[in-house]
């Protein structure tokens, strides 16, 4: 009995490793999501052209702006007149405007020495990406507020991405959408396309137990998801630098308990779908939209309305992104999510029992 479920593994990868569409998609998708996500796709703040109006050209001013112009994130365009403000703004020659009061430093020194005064700089800034915008105005503020140690009324730290990186936070985030799109997609339409063919049936007419079938068919799928984990983890440290302070073999032993769930829920599509077709479309759409919306991934779950909270609750990425998260840009060992992956692990016993029931009720 053992020499047959091998043998039904044996013949699965097979047909995997000669299906060259196929391995090129799972092999290549997750690269391409983690190099697009991680450089195309930035929200951090990067070449921000900014320009400095200054009627007074003092010391204090002088120093603001050589740091100003020495940071990497902003590019110095140079002093430009009040009135020109608007049309630099709306060509797109610059994204952002300082304007120093005309007495800088004389405010500077009142202000230093707790007299009120007016604001001593004004940010005019291209607001048409809010986004940028938003994390521009902030970032120069601080870099403009720490030029001037008698205006550092206040400390900043960032703690754990202090470069505001957007690789650290769509890293765990394509992780979670990776393994659903290789795991529950291909699990799910390779079961659809043995029954279209008509071939699960003749699988189901051998000595091997029809469970054992399923299990053996989900095995490959499986070496091939470890494979592309130890590829995304090799990319997000080395390629994207992202850090792994919780340690690996964590972050590796919870992914594995992820893809599990993953192939459950490729078992479940196999049952529902009739279609390699509908397999795809439910595995693609139906799973993939709520990862993006619901798992944390894109949005913060604290901003979602109070419905879409309790929903998100049932995304099993959500628990597997927010728990990479606290372990690779945290620093937190695995105990530390424990909750995350005793959900995990529910919600796989759950899936993978429902699913097996589901089938095993379709052959009877």
């Amino acid at each position: 009995m053992k020499h047959n479920f091998g043998s039904f593994v044996k013949k699965e990868s097979l047909h995997i490793l000669r299906d060259k569409r196929t391995m090129l998609v799972v092999m290549l998708i997750p690269v391409v999501l983690m190099v697009l996500f991680g450089f195309a796709i930035s929200t951090e703040v990067n070449n921000v052209n900014v320009a400095v109006v200054a009627p007074e050209r003092t010391d204090g001013v002088s120093d603001a702006v050589e740091r100003l112009a020495e940071n990497e994130y902003f590019t110095f365009c140079g002093y430009i007149d009040h009135s020109d403000i608007d049309r630099k703004l709306r060509t797109g020659e610059v994204g952002a405007v300082v304007v120093f009061a005309p007495d800088f430093d004389r405010r500077a020194a009142q202000m230093a020495e707790g007299v009120p005064t007016k604001p001593l700089i004004q940010l005019v800034v291209d607001a048409s990406n809010i986004n940028t915008a938003s994390s521009a105005t902030a970032y120069m503020q601080g870099v403009l507020l720490g030029t001037q140690s008698q205006q550092s009324m206040f400390e900043t730290r960032m703690m754990f991405n202090p470069q505001m990186k957007s690789a650290y936070n769509f890293v765990p985030g394509i992780m979670g959408l990776i393994f659903i799109l290789v795991c529950a997609m291909m699990t799910s339409v390779s079961i659809v396309r043995e029954k279209e063919t008509g071939t699960m049936e003749v699988l189901l007419v051998s000595p091997v137990r029809p469970v054992k079938i399923i299990f053996a068919k989900m095995i490959p799928y499986f070496a091939i998801s470890c494979v592309v984990l130890v590829t995304i983890l090799l990319l997000a440290r080395y390629l994207l630098g992202v850090p792994m302070t919780g340690g690996v073999w964590g972050i590796f032993s919870l992914s594995l308990l992820y893809l599990m769930l993953s192939l459950s829920l490729g078992l479940l599509v196999s049952t529902i779908a009739k279609t390699q077709m509908a397999a795809l479309l439910i595995s693609a759409m139906v799973m993939m939209m709520p990862i993006l919306m619901l798992s944390g991934m894109l949005f913060p779950i604290e901003n979602l309305p109070m419905f879409f909270q309790v929903v998100s609750n049932i995304v099993p990425a959500r628990w597997y992104i927010d728990a990479v998260r606290k372990m690779m840009i945290q620093g937190l060992p695995i105990v530390a999510v424990w909750k995350n992956c005793a959900i995990l692990l529910g919600m796989t016993v759950v899936i993978l029992g429902v699913s097996l029931k589901k089938f095993n009720d379709k052959l009877e």
